[in-house]
């Protein structure tokens, strides 16, 4: 353990990243720099950087420099939202550590601090990872021991918050709100002085989670730009926040949101936080969410081999499970194209509509009197894997489970919270409640061999107390989650695990490190899709986010779209189906598969390649793609999301291109397919064009005619 005194200044480059942490004097270390590369510094460059950025004393404030450290404190003199809030028995509730040593492992480095007063000892652990992202996370430890002050009262700790400083010339906020079909909706204002605050207390990341909170300077947009964001990786309660002070000092903010008496830290126990991730764009959102998309491709876990085609029954037949008509979807599933099949909601006892039978995790011998197996080896035997769809986390208060076990039933008191879908949830904080789940669920995986679980978890935790006393439990549950994942995931390597919530109510990077994708949302109606798949596309790569082709007129919402429509929006995601192929015609069918296969031929560059979105002045006409690593070649999508004022449209610049290169730009089937004369009168459509990477990221191609709620797909392949 080197001391702090040996490590005053901390210089982490990654990814044209830099990171600059100042480590003199006692207090707990700040961020001098998060930014663009500053390239090579000598220590006393370091020193320098940091001196040329300390503020004069401000008249009638405090007679010192208030720091802003990633742990922010009282006691220094911040009047923002503090670090670290709780007490003992009413005291100690204002800390003041100071920093007992500094440990660095090459882009790393792990701060131990201690305040004696208070009797906590603080652990932060601050990383620059390869893909240029910051990450923090920190944890307390109660020092009483309780032999020196046996009558030393617990530390009940109400909340920690990691700060990362952002500079004035953030004036603009980006975060989502939303709600169950429509989640992940951009809301845009300007950084004003005081506290944006985003608080979830759903008890899971929710549909209107923050997901990823940005401040940029003025008019930012995906490629231009400096952005900088915030996402906190927890599934649970939590809260992101941007402050601006009078003082001139604005940061972005994250942690769990604890609710009271949730972490109450008895002698020697310790509380850890979850990550909160930073990532910098210089030239926009674009650079920023390949930065977490890069992250994510890196872990050791991350789906690998092509993502299977997937074709889930559930607005096929509902509640209604028939072999035959299984059966005969499995038939032309095989028939387009699809790798996997996956039951949803319905096989298990009494679960004929969404009133009952939840927690009753047995093959319903009603329906299907020799188990699941017919169907099970019916599917494989058309070449395609076989999954099935659970909800483990809740439970109807119709079912077997729950008048066996109501104590098994999150509550406060003697009441139960307000049902939702009729459900209520299981607190997976009771050992009989989690080990019932893990027994069932691995039994299920075991005799189905299956490989695949939609796992989905449809409300959420409204007065979630833990049981026997009605606690808040919130935390217990999003940990025993966790554990309960990580443990399946441990007996079934090769098990694959889709993070289903109400759609897209549990999305971050807590439970992506346990889950290979999302669903994206409940709404699979295209138009809907293309804004709920480009603004989650900020946080996840195309080949976490499940998307799927449904029915012409969408369940949702009753719109028709066209099947090129469909197709071309979940064509950029983990394409699947969603749509009861036995009545779509063969010429429809013999359409998907054409879809199917340019999916299956795209597969390597659309979930490996670079995904760039581009700032068309035209609102009406949005452009996204994606561009291969080494830039040979990319594929974009033009999409008429509404009717422009403008006919016809104007020219499209087509991003990230290497702009010495050349490329041969054309239309590509099944995506190539023109409604009225555009085909005949737009010059360059018919033999495409080739043009320099310079002129098509600048000045584009003329846009065909488009009329609303249509797509049209153009490749660019390198020459020369």
């Amino acid at each position: 353990m080197r001391e702090g005194s040996f490590l005053p200044f901390l210089h982490f480059r990654s990814a044209g990243i830099s990171l600059v942490l100042d480590c003199t004097g006692p207090g707990l270390p700040r961020i001098a720099h998060w930014g663009r590369d500053l390239g090579e510094l000598s220590e006393a460059d370091l020193a320098a950087l940091v001196r040329a950025g300390v503020p004069q004393i401000a008249s009638n404030n405090v007679d010192v420099v208030v720091p802003l450290a990633v742990l922010p404190e009282h006691s220094a003199g911040w009047l923002g939202t503090p670090g670290l809030t709780g007490h003992r028995a009413g005291a100690d509730f204002s800390t003041a550590f100071a920093v007992t040593a500094v440990e660095r492992e090459g882009q790393a480095v792990e701060v131990t601090a201690e305040d004696v007063r208070a009797g906590l000892e603080l652990r932060l652990e601050i990383e620059l990872t390869g893909s240029g992202l910051v990450r923090q996370r920190a944890t307390v430890t109660n020092q009483a021991d309780g032999r020196d002050e046996p009558d030393a009262a617990p530390f009940a700790l109400s909340g920690v918050l990691l700060a990362f400083p952002v500079p004035e010339r953030a004036t603009e906020l980006l975060d989502m709100t939303g709600r169950h079909l429509r989640e992940r909706s951009p809301q845009r204002h300007e950084f004003t002085l005081g506290t944006h605050l985003r608080e979830n207390r759903r008890g899971r990341t929710g549909t209107d989670a923050a997901t990823v909170h940005v401040a940029g300077e003025k008019g930012f947009g995906f490629r231009s730009g400096e952005v900088w964001g915030l996402h906190v990786a927890w599934s649970g309660n939590h809260r992101s926040l941007a402050e601006r002070t009078p003082s001139g000092v604005s940061l972005l903010g994250g942690g769990e949101l604890l609710l009271a008496g949730e972490v109450i830290l008895g002698p020697e126990e310790s509380y850890t936080t979850p990550w909160v991730y930073g990532s910098y764009g210089r030239h926009g959102l674009d650079e920023l969410s390949g930065r977490f998309h890069a992250h994510l491709r890196a872990r050791e876990r991350h789906p690998s081999g092509p993502r299977p085609v997937t074709l889930n029954v559930w607005e096929a037949v509902y509640f209604d499970h028939d072999l035959a008509k299984l059966r005969h979807l499995a038939d032309l599933a095989a028939e387009v194209g699809a790798e996997r099949f996956v039951l949803d909601d319905g096989w298990f006892r009494g679960r004929r509509d969404d009133h009952a039978g939840l927690g009753d995790w047995y093959v319903d011998e009603t329906v299907w009197p020799q188990g699941l197996h017919p169907l099970a080896d019916y599917v494989r035997e058309r070449g395609l894997e076989f999954g099935l769809w659970v909800e483990p986390e809740m439970v109807n208060p119709n079912s077997d489970l729950a008048r066996s076990h109501p104590e098994w039933i999150m509550a406060t008191g003697d009441r139960l919270p307000p049902e939702s879908r009729h459900q209520q949830v299981l607190d997976l904080g009771h050992p009989g409640a989690y080990d019932y789940l893990l027994q069932r669920l691995d039994a299920l995986i075991g005799e189905y061999a299956l490989t695949y679980l939609k796992w989905d978890h449809n409300r959420d935790l409204v007065e979630a107390g833990h049981s026997p006393r009605g606690q808040a439990g919130v935390h217990v549950q999003t940990e025993a989650v966790y554990r309960l994942l990580d443990e399946l995931r441990a007996r079934h390597p090769k098990l694959e695990i889709e993070s289903c919530s109400s759609g897209g109510g549990r999305i971050d990077l807590g439970i992506l490190e346990r889950t290979d994708r999302v669903w994206t949302s409940d709404c699979i109606d295209a138009l809907e899709r293309q804004r709920i798949q480009r603004w989650t596309g900020l946080l996840l790569p195309p080949e976490l986010l499940g998307s799927h082709v449904g029915a012409p007129e969408a369940h949702t919402t009753g719109r028709t779209h066209t099947l090129g429509f469909r197709a071309g929006t979940a064509l950029f995601c983990h394409f699947g189906i969603e749509w009861d192929l036995t009545r779509a015609s063969a010429e429809d069918r013999a359409a998907l598969a054409e879809w199917i296969a340019l999916y299956k031929e795209l597969r390597p560059l659309l979930h490996g390649g670079t995904v760039v979105r581009g700032d068309h002045q035209d609102p009406a006409l949005w452009v996204h793609g994606v561009v291969a690593q080494d830039r040979s070649r990319a594929v974009y999508a033009l999409a008429q999301v509404a009717t422009s004022v403008q006919s016809p449209p104007g020219r499209v610049a087509l991003p990230g291109l290497d702009p010495e290169a050349r490329y041969r730009v054309t239309p590509l089937p099944p995506g190539d397919r023109l409604r009225g004369a555009a085909s005949d009168t737009l010059a360059w459509w018919g033999e495409g064009v080739t043009l320099p990477g310079v002129v098509l990221g600048d000045l584009g191609v003329r846009a065909p005619i488009q009329h609303p709620e249509r797509l049209v797909l153009v490749q660019a392949e390198r020459v020369g």
